[in-house]
Formats: C-alpha cells, structure tokens, sequence
C-alpha cells in the first residue's frame, strides 16, 4: 500500500525541473563600462593641461609628429617652463641634455605668450639652439584656435 506522490520535495523531484544557465549575464559589465566611458571623457580634457599662454596665430603648414616633444614654454612674464615645471635659465640646457640623454635631434617645441618680448622667445631659442639641439621649432595656435607647430627649420638656415 505505498502511494507516491510527486511533490517535488524527494532527490529525484527536485532534479526534473533544474537546468543549467548558460547564458553570461553582461548587464553588469556594460554598466561598468558605460561608468569608464564617462569618467574618462570628463578626465580626458583634464590631461592636457600646460602652463597657459596666449599663442600668436599663423597659416603656417603643420607637422604630423607621432613622437611627443619635449616643451618649453615662455609665459607672459617672462618665465620658463620645461614641460609643466618651472626652470632657470641657467638650469635649462642641463636640464634638457638629461632628459634627452644627450640626443641632439631630440624634437623641442618652444611656446611663447603672444605678449611676452620676441628677443626673450630668441633667447631661449639661442641657449637650446647653442645647446646643440637642431630641432627646435616655435609653436603658434591656427587662426581656429588649436595650437599647431611650425616646421622646423633646416641647420644653417634663418628664419
């Protein structure tokens, strides 16, 4: 007189309806990534920050340089950086020539504020030039406004 009756609570009832998923759930990566994707377009602007001049504008052809150069900047009164830090005028060359490991054809981009005097623009240009770096090239900003080198000169030649 034994009845059986299915009511799921045995080994075998609760084996019939179980089966395995196997699909991968993404929703929680997309998430995350959606999260990256923002932080990183609100970072990205952020990157790009220097010692802020004022560039003069030119129509000058530019150069498509995938190597970043090392930058020197003039700011409006009349301090120089390399790269974002602040340097002596007597503490450039030495600088530079360390950074570069000596290199002379290392590729130096130097930034002038519009309203700073062009003989101290010149000034930094001759000690880099003196240094025995042969490419130095000014950096102006499109009349657009997206700043842009010039084309280095040739040794030997005047600009």
């Amino acid at each position: 007189m034994a009845a059986h009756f299915n009511s799921g609570g045995g080994r075998n009832g609760a084996r019939r309806g179980y089966k395995p998923m196997s699909d991968i759930n993404v929703t929680p990566m997309v998430d995350v990534m959606l999260v990256l994707l923002v932080v990183f377009m609100v970072a990205a602007p952020l990157l790009t920050v220097g010692v802020p001049v004022d560039l003069p504008k030119t129509q000058a052809a530019s150069i498509n340089d995938r190597v970043e150069p090392l930058t020197i900047t003039v700011d409006s009164a009349g301090r120089v950086f390399l790269q974002e830090t602040e340097a002596a005028m007597d503490q450039l060359v030495p600088r530079l020539q360390a950074i570069t490991r000596n290199k002379p054809d290392t590729t130096i981009f130097v930034r002038g504020d519009r309203g700073i005097a062009y003989g101290r623009i010149m000034e930094v240009m001759g000690l880099v030039a003196a240094a025995g770096f042969t490419k130095v090239s000014l950096i102006a900003e499109l009349p657009g406004g997206s700043p842009r080198p010039l084309p280095p000169r040739p040794p030997g030649a005047q600009r």
